[in-house]
């Protein structure tokens, strides 16, 4: 028995309430070192009672770790319980409040866990809507010129070479005008970069937080936007950008102006007076970036500021929530109002954190619901587009991905394989479109919420910023349909299968750069098999099932395994 393997404490993820009448517990072990994991539990007030006994679930595994997984309730939600585990030469191990024991005790209610009481306010109430949805982002400047009226100035022509201070005319009427194209694509929730006044075209130093570019459009046709979405049944998120404003921001202009004596130096963190955008005396985003000083969110006068922000644009506008910029470097405590402020206004309101990393602090159901999955992306880029790992290191890494977090949280995940700061999927394909299809394909079956980069579904490319904003390729002729099409079909097919939604991931084979892998929600099960190869691919393996491919339309038979074409895939829907 690997002793060192054995894990369990009383928080996130290893036991947290799944709703009011029940505790979900997780415990890990060593891999494969386990024939049994069972749980002991009962009321923490019962002292005569015996315990109830739960033999717990393989939900996980890694290349190191096992992880088990089981629901339990008790009268009234408070909850005393220790683990059982029985390795497979037969050797009996106990884990309780003070470590492990090889022999049971008299009294396990004197040293169990306890987990005192489910409290309704601490409640983790999941986005199903969320959930269920797919996400576009939209770069607002590179989108679609919908009113030329109000181009900046040096314009260039729609589709020229990129550049760091370019701008193209994009706007938020090019997207209203475009709002037709992304229903029929399946889309049910836009997320939009930065549209406040700023003097950049991506709009991360803003100015003001109460005004749109002028460049974009009013606040008026921001409403026209939100409501003909809200029509289509197509949600909209804005981005915040709180870590730090623009140096334009009427109180940083303030403290350039009046120095020691400014009534907002404390918005800020000056390093020394004089401040200077010539020195970058102060504190910035990132390292020096001049236009980016951090606000100082501890300071209440800021906090409110701010949060009365966060608030304005859902009430007032109707927007469905916020996607945060660099919220990781912006404190517990902010997140924490954040939340509550925009709560009150809308529940269903959405708090989406772009964290490149993982962030099980930000997700324990106080502050955040989601983030942009960058975990998933590295692993999807060096897997389907690089080929850089093999199948169980890629396994590996999206599954530790799945137990850090609460079962509702890892399906509201934003999966994104590419954004506005990192290169294009299909460059880092080395524009192989098929091994971008694989990525796709897996994305959309996978748990958690697919998330798609403008243009990556007609086959926009490009390396690191800029490259990778290019203008979004309206005319037809030159958009890769094929790919167009691939991605309409795997909406499609997430949205009439709600198994890929909520069923449990399970691996079924994982070799030679081959995966399959199940979604059973109870109900339904599917099937996923992709074949990351160049050549044709037999799956020497029974399923013993009989399975509709979604693509084919033709019924198979799974008792002899299965072949898969070269850089091909199936996805099967199990008859019953």
């Amino acid at each position: 028995m690997n002793k060192h393997g054995i894990f369990h404490n009383t928080t996130v993820p290893y036991a947290y309430a799944k709703d009011k009448d029940t505790l979900r517990l997780r415990v890990r072990t060593a891999r494969n070192d386990m024939s049994k994991v069972s749980v002991y539990y009962k009321c923490r007030y019962d002292w005569e009672g015996t315990f109830q006994v739960g033999d717990m679930k393989l939900f996980a595994q890694t290349d190191l770790f096992d992880f088990y997984q089981i629901d339990i309730q008790v009268e009234k939600n408070r909850y005393r319980y220790y683990f059982e585990l029985l390795d497979k030469e037969g050797n009996t191990i106990y884990l309780d409040e003070r470590g492990l024991r090889e022999q049971a005790v008299e009294t396990p209610e004197a040293t169990a866990f306890q987990y005192a009481y489910i409290g309704q306010a601490d409640l983790y109430e999941e986005c199903k809507w969320m959930q269920e949805a797919v996400v576009y982002q939209i770069f607002p400047d590179r989108f679609c010129n919908g009113d030329k009226s109000n181009d900046p100035e040096n314009t260039l022509a729609w589709g020229e070479p990129v550049a760091h201070r370019a701008m193209f005319g994009g706007d938020i009427q090019g997207i209203i005008d475009k709002l037709d194209y992304l229903e029929d694509l399946g889309i049910d929730l836009i997320y939009l970069t930065p549209i406040f006044k700023s003097t950049s075209n991506h709009k991360y130093n803003t100015a003001d937080y109460y005004d749109i570019d002028p460049h974009f459009g009013t606040v008026e046709l921001v409403k026209e936007l939100v409501d003909k979405c809200h029509e289509r049944g197509i949600r909209i998120v804005f981005d915040a950008v709180f870590n730090h404003s623009g140096s334009d921001f009427f109180a940083f202009e303030d403290l350039l102006k009046n120095q020691e004596n400014s009534k907002y130096k404390d918005w800020f963190f000056p390093d020394e007076y004089p401040v200077s955008l010539d020195k970058i005396n102060y504190y910035t985003f990132a390292n020096n970036v001049k236009h980016m000083p951090k606000l100082n969110t501890s300071n209440p006068e800021v906090k409110e500021y701010l949060l009365k922000v966060g608030e304005y644009w859902v009430k007032e506008i109707g927007i469905d929530g916020w996607r945060l910029d660099v919220c990781d470097e912006v404190d517990h405590e902010f997140w924490r109002a954040f939340r509550k402020r925009i709560k009150e206004v809308n529940k269903d309101a959405v708090i989406v954190g772009e964290i490149q990393h993982e962030a099980v602090s930000f997700l324990n159901g106080d502050e955040l619901d989601s983030i942009m999955n960058y975990p998933f992306k590295g692993a999807l880029v060096d897997f389907f587009a690089r080929r850089s790992i093999n199948e169980k290191e890629f396994d590996n890494i999206i599954t530790m991905n799945r137990v850090i977090y609460m079962s509702s949280i890892t399906r509201q995940l934003w999966n994104l394989f590419g954004s506005h700061d990192t290169a294009r999927f299909l460059y880092e394909c080395g524009e192989n479109v098929d091994r971008m299809k694989l990525a796709i394909v897996f994305k959309f079956c996978f748990e958690g919420v697919p998330y798609i980069y403008y243009g990556d579904e007609v086959g926009i490319t490009g390396g690191d910023d800029p490259l990778n904003r290019a203008c979004m390729i309206w005319d037809e002729d030159k958009q890769n349909k094929e790919l167009l099409q691939h991605y309409k079909k795997l909406i499609a097919i997430r949205k009439e299968n709600k198994e890929l939604v909520y069923g449990e991931y399970k691996p079924l084979y994982l070799e030679d750069r081959v995966i399959i892998f199940e979604r059973n929600d109870g109900k339904n099960s599917m099937i996923i098999a992709i074949n990351n190869n160049d050549e044709d691919y037999v799956v020497n393996k029974s399923f013993e099932k009989k399975a509709v491919d979604l693509i084919s339309g033709e019924t198979i038979s799974l008792d002899q395994g299965l072949t898969l074409e070269k850089m091909g895939y199936k996805i099967l829907k199990v008859v019953k």
